[in-house]
């Protein structure tokens, strides 16, 4: 059976179909779930009311984009429904203040393994945290970013700056004692 029939079949309320797509995707928005929320239990709630809407707004899906990539934003969506209950707090800055915002490399030296820079991005307080992980993880730009976190763009690119400058001190001992 192809992905398409299947998202057929469970448009039409097939209970086996919905399994065998929950079963195919639950592994893996489980781990995008635990990237948002590092309690299991929360991000296994997360992702388990993630499928139970897509599978209520099944309907809604216009083959636009991939079913995994249409489920994914809604299982993000749940991970900040938990994180503003949560209060997330979020600074807004001034539009003006962020055209002085001077863009810099992406680059890290290559002893820097990619683990490090997952931990690096951990360690961060949340509201950064999140708009990297937003940003370099999962491909999202600026305007949708800001759609998840309900905040404006220029806060959601201040965040991303300041995040990466953030990273970037922790990282540097990692150059042992040089700047790149």
């Amino acid at each position: 059976m192809t992905q398409t029939e299947l998202i057929i079949n469970c448009k039409n309320n097939d209970r086996k179909s919905q399994l065998k797509l929950y079963n195919t995707y639950c592994e893996g928005m489980f781990l995008v779930a635990k990237r948002y929320l590092k309690d299991m239990d929360e991000a296994e709630e997360a992702m388990q009311d993630g499928f139970v809407k897509a599978f209520k707004n099944l309907h809604q899906f216009k083959a636009e984009v991939s079913f995994g990539a249409w489920l994914k934003r809604i299982v993000i969506n749940q991970c900040f429904d938990v994180l503003k209950k949560r209060e997330l707090q979020t600074e807004s800055m001034d539009d003006a203040l962020l055209e002085n915002v001077i863009e810099e490399s992406w680059e890290v030296s290559d002893a820097v393994s990619v683990e490090e820079i997952k931990v690096a991005i951990e360690n961060l307080p949340l509201k950064y945290s999140s708009v990297l992980q937003l940003y370099l993880m999962d491909g999202f730009d600026h305007t949708e970013i800001s759609n998840i976190m309900e905040v404006a763009e220029s806060t959601s690119r201040s965040l991303l700056h300041r995040g990466k400058k953030m990273i970037k001190e922790q990282l540097k001992h990692l150059n042992y004692g040089t700047r790149p």
